[in-house]
């Protein structure tokens, strides 16, 4: 439920400094005065039409939200803020009602990161809330660009546009048009809407839905980009959030085309802990009985997919691809996840020797899906969301220095993390300037010390933004782990609790690893 960097991250898969910022809410009109001016009082006041959520005979998502028992409805939002009488879009939710026992406690708008269609996570995250869960609606938003919500889709070849530089300048200027292709397309194919894209034009149609729902405040349970899209709603409409938690907050200032550089020590360092695990189980993975053999075999890897694409059942994996694979499964710590990338790194390095490779189930599934155009809808609509956020560089060449750079430092991360993406070529320049986070919002945070995507530097910089918040620490190497479901009583006991009481901890709190 949480998305990983194939849906970049916080990614998760996956991406730098501070720009001048700025709050603003409408032109001309204070954030909590939106909902009563500029026209918008026929949005805060319709009339939803509630119904079955499942779409058609393949609609997985749509027969589960069925069965647990929930309903959807579209929202009718203008695409341009600044012209409510103009074009209207629709925005999709499904909410499963509170159904006790005891007093309801209000409603509670979901998101799981990505940014990424969370439609889904009412029945996913009823089960995680313990006792709370069914004292709340929970309503779960496909924000602007995604899933059933004005989808953006730009016929992408590949889903991912986060891709690695690779090891010469030969291969990162292959990039460099790769990139460039991308940004063409969504120009050719939604020039009319990229523009209206953004996190901050998401946070409004939320309030629009808070309106709608005839709720006068809200609570928020949001994850990696769903902690962006709370904070930068607590900005622009004050006082609207009832309780909120934070599962590995993304800061405002990295935040962005780049929001993946800064994460690669973080990373490399997730990869020796890997290796180390690996190597502890060498007598069954084979890969090396110390840490550095097992890397070494990574570093063959790599070395040998510069040199050419490594030939994996029907796909080819190259030095830009290598990377995504291997970051993929460093989303968290647990033993699953180190079993399937040590199960995809002993393919790759038969695909490297020049032998038959072919891939486990889920090697198949992930690159099927970074490979094909199958998730071409997911990443469009997603790089709408951070390009119409934050203006990329615009130079290939600060890219390429950047790449250089870091190279030592990060051999296998540094030339993803600081690559080029399709930002640098978007057509439409952001509308807003990026927003100012500054709220006094008591919000439950959780943050770990090991985090991949989020990392805990920027969640301790949230922290220090939200005025009143209390952050629990988890010393593990994961990312979201409340809504992950990761396996420790301290942190989603004290979560629940507060979700079941309000009460926030008098001070911060650390949670031990109970592996």
């Amino acid at each position: 439920m949480v998305t990983a960097i194939r849906s970049v991250a916080v990614l998760t898969v996956g991406a730098a400094a501070a720009a001048a910022l700025a709050v603003s809410a409408l032109p001309g009109a204070r954030p909590s005065a939106a909902s009563t001016s500029g026209g918008l009082s026929r949005f805060y006041q319709q009339r939803l039409d509630w119904k079955a959520c499942t779409l058609g005979a393949d609609d997985e998502t749509g027969k589960e939200l069925d069965a647990a028992g929930a309903r959807c409805a579209d929202v009718t939002v203008p695409l341009d803020y600044t012209k409510p009488d103009g074009r209207t879009i629709k925005v999709a939710i499904s909410r499963l009602k509170a159904s006790g026992p005891g007093p309801r406690l209000g409603m509670m708008l979901l998101n799981g990161g990505g940014p990424g269609a969370a439609i889904d996570l009412p029945p996913y995250m009823r089960n995680l809330m313990g006792a709370a869960g069914p004292r709340y609606d929970l309503v779960g938003m496909d924000p602007r660009s995604l899933g059933r919500s004005a989808r953006v889709d730009c016929g992408w070849p590949s889903a991912t546009w986060i891709k690695g530089a690779g090891p010469t300048r030969r291969s990162f200027e292959q990039g460099v048009a790769f990139a460039k292709d991308l940004a063409d397309r969504c120009a050719r194919t939604n020039g009319d809407v990229i523009p209206h894209i953004s996190t901050r034009n998401i946070a409004r149609d939320m309030d629009v839905i808070r309106g709608a729902l005839g709720e006068s405040k809200m609570s928020y349970n949001g994850a990696s980009y769903g902690t962006y899209l709370g904070s930068v709603y607590a900005t622009m409409f004050p006082g609207k959030l009832d309780r909120v938690v934070l599962d590995s907050s993304q800061d405002p200032y990295s935040w962005g085309p780049r929001l993946i550089a800064g994460t690669e020590g973080a990373n490399e360092r997730a990869l020796a802990a890997w290796a180390g695990w690996a190597a502890e189980r060498n007598r069954t993975y084979g890969l090396g009985d110390t840490r550095d053999k097992v890397l070494a075999v990574v570093h063959g890897i790599a070395a040998e997919s510069g040199r050419r694409p490594l030939a994996v059942g029907p796909y080819r994996v190259d030095a830009s691809m290598l990377p995504i694979v291997l970051i993929d499964n460093l989303g968290t710590d647990e033993d699953g996840a180190r079993a399937v990338l040590t199960g995809s790194v002993r393919v790759l390095r038969e695909a490297a020797a020049g032998r038959p490779a072919e891939p486990t189930p889920e090697l198949a599934d992930e690159l099927s899906y970074l490979l094909t155009g199958a998730g071409s809808a997911e990443g469009s609509g997603q790089s709408a969301i951070i390009c119409g956020d934050r203006a990329a560089p615009r130079d290939p060449a600060f890219y390429w220095r950047d790449v250089q750079r870091h190279r030592r430092s990060s051999p296998v991360f540094g030339p993803l993390a600081r690559n080029i993406q399709p930002c640098a070529f978007w057509a439409a320049r952001p509308a807003e300037a990026p927003t100012r986070i500054d709220a006094d919002l008591p919000a439950l945070m959780v943050a770990a010390t090991g985090d991949t995507r989020t990392t805990y530097e920027r969640n301790e910089t949230v922290h220090r933004l939200l005025r009143g918040s209390r952050m629990i620490t988890l010393d593990a190497s994961v990312h979201a782990p409340y809504q992950r479901g990761y396996p420790n009583t301290c942190v989603r006991d004290r979560v629940n609790g507060y979700l079941l009481t309000g009460r926030l901890p008098a001070e911060d709190q650390n949670c031990p690893p109970e592996k």
